[in-house]
């Protein structure tokens, strides 16, 4: 694929306002599996952006409920695969033609102006990646102590994403990859950390809705992505380490944030500690089952 040659756009104005058929194409790439209850509001939100050139690529892992017809009536494109969603993604990515890549989730909603902002910021610095902060929206106890939390961690490059990514660094560099789940998004930004590409944040934000959380499905969560963790750290080894750390260092700084709020705050601080608990005893059956195959 050839990227588009964005013409100059006039004196005070941004490539934004141009004609959509001038504008880098950016591809928004969605894996899904049986996630109907969010997926008509996360695909809409999609096609209400205020940048011009934007396609949808979805890849569903065979959803058993409404997904996949839902994606068919919003995608560009639109198939089913799997088996986890860095091969999802990785499949969305060979399918794109954009010049650049978004990648989200299914319960996520793009505020109306986030393509927008993220590209104007990265044409005009020349950026590989954008870094774009989320907002937790939800119901319930648990819920409301995963927003405090993300309020801890914006701006925080060892923690955050860069969502908007250039297609050609992809490319170069490879997609995802396909034996991490969970922590996928973490090692794409260590790779990327590590070759010093430039990047930048924006403080328009994605909206993450997580439902109504349980604490059982917080620890099953944290167990399944437990089991990828021996992958992850043989693809980043010691990055495990440096995350817990800044991790850590950000709740520090975020203790005015946690004082507001003392009741989720306590709670998240004892819920973190559980979930280092969960996220081990996944890694330490992966490594159990290894040991007794090997």
């Amino acid at each position: 694929m050839v990227p588009v040659e964005s013409p100059i756009p006039p004196q005070g104005k941004t490539v934004s306002d141009l004609p959509a058929a001038h504008q880098p194409k950016v591809s928004v790439i969605v894996p899904t599996k049986n996630v109907e209850r969010t997926m008509e509001r996360c695909l809409r939100s999609i096609a209400a952006q205020s940048w011009g050139n934007v396609e949808l690529v979805v890849v569903d892992n065979f959803s058993t409920d409404s997904t996949f017809e839902v994606a068919q009536q919003y995608a560009d494109t639109a198939v089913q695969a799997g088996p986890e969603r860095s091969a999802q993604r990785n499949l969305a990515i060979d399918l794109a033609t954009g010049d650049y890549i978004l990648w989200i989730d299914a319960d996520m909603v793009l505020t109306p102006r986030v393509i927008e902002d993220a590209m104007d910021y990265a044409l005009a610095r020349d950026l590989t990646g954008v870094f774009i902060p989320e907002v937790t929206v939800g119901d319930g106890f648990w819920t409301a102590c995963r927003a405090l939390e993300r309020k801890c961690y914006v701006g925080v490059e060892m923690i955050e994403a860069p969502r908007l990514i250039k297609r050609s660094w992809f490319v170069e560099n490879g997609g995802f990859v396909a034996d991490v789940a969970g922590q996928e998004d973490a090692e794409l930004r260590m790779r990327m950390l590590d070759q010093g590409v430039p990047m930048g944040h924006i403080e328009t934000y994605i909206l993450h809705d997580e439902g109504r959380m349980t604490f059982a499905d917080i620890m099953r969560k944290r167990y399944y992505y437990g089991k990828s963790l021996p992958a992850y750290n043989r693809a980043q080894p010691g990055a495990i380490s440096k995350q817990g750390a800044a991790t850590l260092q950000a709740m520090v700084k975020g203790l005015p944030i946690l004082a507001g709020d003392p009741v989720h705050g306590a709670a998240l601080v004892g819920l973190r500690a559980c979930e280092a608990v969960a996220y081990a005893a996944g890694a330490a059956s992966v490594n159990l089952t290894n040991r007794r195959a090997a």
